[in-house]
């Protein structure tokens, strides 16, 4: 059975999301092994210097990487590749079928996703080019992974 982590900078601070991501988790345990780690989001102050963003960004990315050890990364950008629900569920039947059990979504905090690991991940991957708030971003994604397993299954939840 394939692995899938989600590792997310930040934490879910609304119980709504936090229920919402547990049907997810839950549905998902049919279809793969499925871990969520959230790491530590830099603090900022209220209003930082790109420097200081930049800085954040890099001692997350440090973090994601040990957290993706041994996976195939996605990174979560807008400068990623769109697809469809059906070429994600593709996508995922193919890295399965190479060999690539575990695969690790990244999904970075507010102020994105370091350079480097944006430049080591295996693919970069955006669901739009609209901009959405990342906790519910996350509830978005396991909503996504959860479809392209069913599309893959047969299930009639895809329509």
């Amino acid at each position: 059975m394939i692995s899938v982590k989600l590792v997310c900078v930040g934490k879910l601070k609304e119980s709504w999301l936090s229920a919402a991501c547990a049907e997810y988790v839950k549905r998902l345990s049919r279809y793969c092994r499925l871990t969520v780690a959230e790491l530590a989001e830099h603090s900022l102050p209220e209003n930082p210097s790109e420097a200081q963003i930049a800085a954040a960004l890099e001692k997350e990315g440090e973090a994601i990487a040990k957290a993706c050890v041994g996976c195939y990364v996605v990174a979560m950008c807008v400068e990623g590749e769109q697809k469809s629900s059906e070429e994600l569920s593709r996508a995922l039947d193919r890295l399965s079928a190479e060999g690539k059990g575990k695969i690790a979504f990244v999904v970075g905090s507010s102020h994105g996703i370091s350079e480097n690991v944006k430049r080591s991940a295996d693919a970069r991957l955006s669901v739009s080019k609209m901009t959405f708030p990342h906790q519910l971003f996350r509830v978005m994604l396991l909503e996504q992974i959860y479809r392209a397993f069913s599309i893959s299954a047969g299930a009639k939840y895809h329509k």
